[in-house]
Formats: structure tokens, sequence, C-alpha cells
């Protein structure tokens, strides 16, 4: 109410003397709008890209699951045929436990080690920015590249994976054969890759607990580990649902891993080993050219991750002991 009556006075006040009662008016009632409209205005350009590359596009993607949609030829209305094929496909529901897979081999290491990496980085140190700084080094990096070094890693005759494994009795691995090697493969190249991000996140919001608890803790006797126990993760619960969830949109996204490590074969290997659900995609839309099909396959996909996510929220509120 102070806003509006001193939004009006300025108005009123900014008029030369001798303006008529309607001009008064008039300007009264525009500059009311112009308080209304304009948080509007700032924020609109946000919500027009989002209806054009975000909200359009899955409206259009619907549209085109519900056809026997090809590149070249009709687009015959079938309605729920496709999703009915997506739910009794034995090569979807391969691809669907490969992704879960792989997500929960990356994704538990990845927010664990994360934790730990910024617990340490919020000692003090030496050089303390450069170390900072140096965690963000794997994600500025090329996934191409990273993929390259990591399929020398995971090489079977001469990658340095297996010349170590071999100090120790293991015979050479063929890591992309097998679905469970090639699942660990995929994992730590992800876990390389996002660590640090997760790490950096972590950082910011134990920064922000106040001193004084620590403090009063340390009065009290506690140790460094009863403190990160005791006030450390309650206080990073948030933070924690909001890395789960988002590492859960990229595990069940996850492509270009898995694709490189596979010399862009798009099946995932010959056996459909470590294919994911996002590759399976592709696969029908890019080459089987079956976009009605493909598209049911997103939408599907689309319904894991809001699953997926909702799961992860619930679980780590009743972990956390939130309500």
């Amino acid at each position: 109410m102070t806003v509006s009556i001193g939004s009006r006075a300025e108005s009123r006040a900014a008029l030369p003397p001798g303006t008529p009662p309607r001009r008064r008016g008039a300007r009264t009632m525009l500059a009311r709008w112009d308080v209304k409209l304009s948080p509007y205005l700032f924020i609109s350009p946000y919500f027009l890209l989002f209806f054009l590359f975000g909200l359009f596009p899955m409206g259009y993607t619907v549209w085109v699951a519900l056809h026997d949609w090809e590149l070249l030829g009709t687009h015959e209305f079938v309605g729920l045929e496709n999703f009915e094929l997506v739910l009794t496909d034995p090569q979807f529901w391969n691809a669907v436990r490969n992704t879960v897979g792989m997500f929960v081999l990356a994704t538990v290491p990845q927010l664990l080690l994360a934790l730990v990496l910024a617990n340490a980085l919020n000692q003090r140190m030496r050089a303390r920015t450069l170390v900072r700084m140096g965690v963000l080094v794997p994600m500025v990096t090329s996934i191409a590249a990273v993929a390259i070094v990591f399929g020398q890693l995971f090489s079977r005759d001469f990658g340095m994976v297996n010349w170590v494994l071999g100090w120790f009795g293991v015979d050479h691995l063929d890591w992309a054969a097998r679905r469970s090697t090639a699942w660990i493969a995929v994992s730590v190249m992800v876990d390389w890759r996002w660590t640090g991000y997760n790490a950096l996140i972590y950082l910011a919001a134990m920064q922000s607990i106040p001193r004084d608890l620590y403090e009063a803790a340390a009065i009290d006797g506690a140790s460094r580990a009863r403190q990160f126990w005791s006030i450390t993760l309650p206080m990073l619960r948030p933070t924690i649902i909001f890395t789960a969830i988002v590492s859960t949109i990229g595990g069940f996204q996850l492509f270009t891993e898995p694709l490189l490590f596979g010399n862009g074969d798009m099946a995932g290997g010959s056996l459909r080993q470590f294919q994911t659900v996002t590759m399976y995609m592709f696969e029908n839309a890019f080459r089987r050219f079956d976009y009605g099909y493909a598209s049911a396959v997103s939408w599907m996909l689309f319904m894991l991750i809001l699953v997926g996510s909702l799961l992860n929220f619930v679980w780590l509120r009743r972990v956390g002991g939130t309500k």
C-alpha cells in the first residue's frame, strides 16, 4: 500500500501545475499499469523462448508419437499403438535396464565423492582458490577428448586399467564386451567428469553454514567427523536433494559417454549391453527413420525421469527426517 501511494504521489508531483484533471487521471492510470506490467515484460523473453524451444516441441512430439511417422511417406494416425509397442519391446526394456544400472553406478559414488571433496576444499589449505578451480577442469574438457582418453585407459590389450589389474593377477578384461564391465567403464567416465561440479555446489552450501555452530560444537568437544555428521549433513539436506534430482535427470539422459565408448555404435555393443534409452531413441529416429516410435520412446523416457526424480526426492526427505 505504501508503494502504490508513493508512486501515485510521485506521478502527481511530476505533473506541471495547471494540468487538466483528465490528463492527471490518465497519467496516474499509466503509472499503475507500468508498475503492474513491467515485471512481466522483463521476464517475458524467458517464457517466449521456453514456449518456442521447450513447450511447443514437447507438445509436437506427442502429436508425432500418435502417428506412424516416417521420414519419407505418409503420416498415418495410429493412436496409442506406438506406446503399446514400446511397453512390449524387449529392446526398450533392455535399454531401461542399462540406463538404470549405469545411473546407479555413476550417481551414488559421484555424490559421495563430491561430499568428501567439498569438505576437504572447505578446510584451510595453501593455494585453496587454485585447487577449487582445478576441480572444474574435467567439466570444461571436451567430452570427445574424455571419451578417447578413457577408451584408451579401458582398452583390452594395451589399456592402463588392465595393466594395473595385472599386478593383482587379473586377466585382461574386454570392458566393452560384457554388460557389467561396460557399465563400470562408462560410470567411471561420468564420475570423473561431474564429481567436481557437484563438489563446488556442496562447497558453496557449506560456506553458507554459520561458523558459530562449528565453534559451539568444538567447545562441547565434538570432533570434525562428529561436526560433519551432526551439522554439515543436516544443513546440506536441501542441496543434496537438488543435486540428486539433477543427477537423476542427467543420468537417465546418458548418451554421449556410452556412444563414444562404443566408437559411435548406436546399438551399444553387439548385444546392446550398454545401450541407453536415449541411444535407443536416436537409433529409431535417425537409423530406422521411425519418428513416431522414437517420439513414444522419448515420452517414456520423460516418465522414467519424472518417476526417478520423485522417488529420489521422497527417499532423501525420509532419510533426512523431514516431512
